[in-house]
């Protein structure tokens, strides 16, 4: 079968290397120059199904009021006059209710997990290395406050028994030694020694040299201007290379999938929510991190890359603006000087910025349209490097007619039919 995919970030890369992999003929179009260079260049660095939580649960509207206040806050809202902007955030509302945290978390904790086993083999298959390291991710606490909030989160990863430990503030020296020398600024942390890091960028890098090892062809530097359907079908992509056709189509362009789809009459909720992030030399490894820290209060991911440390986090709800802001910066530069005083050079640091796809209840889109020859792979939000391998080979399974290993309830577009 002939496929196109549409976007080449990590999401559309591994679905067009699974896809491939099952015996498919895949095309992936996309704008850039090389796969990787948009949302998945510069992330968090985080493959972390034990954080896989979704962003409305309870309280979270109150904290979003405090958090505005913060001199380092971790949110940032730019009111514009886009209806989808306000559209999303009250969807997002109505999922801040324990009854849809506990769904919707149950949901992605699901798919995480899954993808993390997918990672697993493939790196075992195929030896793809990406400054990988499998140490966990500890969540840090500066406060009790927030070691009683865990409780819920904690619940719900032993009912799905994800591997969790919670620490005293001693405790999580023998995960990051380096925090030794800001003992007295957390109270306690969460392990979740299931959590790997490193380079998406480089992952996905690779992923596609193996992708077009299996056949794919990548066509790059070609805008994608709009789906063409017929029928109740789509007859072809037309692109600034023409018109393109397939028998199907894989829609992965993460943040800009909704703008393609309401030419064709469909609508997911996905917006973009921008994270930044800087990417540091290291000056001194005793005193950088092993792996990844989540600061809690920051909402700030401080990662081990090789010989580097990213530092990635806050959310800014702002369209598709990609303006760097020296403010957003100041919040990284504080979490990482403030936790690894002297781990990196910050004076060498490169500051990005890029665009979440977000849904109101944190699970990505995946799979069918009313279309039937359209499929979607969109909608990680922070996880897509998380979620990836396994939405990709869910995908693949679906659109080879096979039955993924896992549930697929709650993961297509029709959970937003009502």
């Amino acid at each position: 079968m002939k496929i196109i995919v549409l976007g080449s970030g990590v999401i559309g890369t591994t679905s067009a290397y699974y896809l491939a992999r099952a015996g498919h003929e895949v095309t992936v179009i996309d704008r850039q120059p090389a796969a990787g260079l948009e949302t998945s260049f510069a992330n968090a660095g985080e493959v972390s199904p034990g954080y896989a939580t979704p962003w409305a649960g309870p309280g979270i509207p109150l904290k979003a009021i405090k958090w505005l206040m913060m001199r380092y806050s971790p949110l940032v809202v730019r009111p514009k006059l886009d209806p989808q902007m306000w559209r999303w955030l009250f969807e997002m509302l109505l999922n801040c209710t324990h009854s849809r945290f506990e769904v919707n978390k149950g949901r992605m904790l699901r798919l995480a997990e899954y993808s993390r086993d997918c990672m697993i083999a493939l790196r075992a298959e195929t030896g793809i290395a990406y400054d990988q390291r499998t140490q966990g991710t500890l969540q840090l606490f500066r406060s009790q406050k927030q070691v009683d909030s865990a409780g819920q989160d904690m619940e719900i990863l032993k009912r799905y028994a994800v591997p969790h430990t919670l620490l005293g503030a001693d405790a999580c020296l023998q995960a990051e030694p380096a925090l030794a020398h800001v003992r007295g600024k957390f109270v306690g942390g969460l392990l979740l020694p299931g959590d790997e890091t490193g380079d998406c960028f480089k992952f996905t890098q690779a992923l596609a040299g193996m992708a077009e090892g299996l056949g794919v062809q990548f066509k790059y530097g070609v805008e994608i201007e709009r789906l063409q359907c017929e029928q109740g079908e789509i007859t072809g992509v037309v692109t600034s290379n023409g018109i393109l056709n397939a028998d199907r189509f894989v829609l992965a362009l993460g943040s800009y999938s909704p703008l393609l789809l309401k030419d064709v009459g469909l609508r997911i909720p996905v917006y973009p929510v921008k994270g930044y992030s800087i990417t540091m030399p290291i000056a001194d490894a005793a005193c950088a991190p092993e792996s990844t820290v989540m600061d809690e209060t920051y909402k700030v991911a401080i990662t081990r890359l090789g010989d580097r440390i990213r530092v990635g986090g806050t959310a800014e709800i702002a369209g598709y603006d990609l303006a760097l802001r020296e403010s957003r910066r100041q919040t990284l530069v504080h979490s990482v000087s403030d936790l690894f005083p002297g781990g990196g050079m910050i004076d060498q640091a490169e500051f990005w910025t890029g665009l979440r796809p977000m849904t109101p209840d944190g699970t990505p889109v995946i799979g069918p349209t009313r279309y039937r020859n359209l499929f979607l792979n969109t909608g990680h939000g922070t996880l897509g490097w998380t979620m990836a391998c396994g939405s990709a080979k869910m995908l693949a399974d679906l659109m080879s007619g096979m039955t993924p290993a896992i549930a697929t309830d709650g993961i297509f577009m029709d959970r937003y039919a009502a």
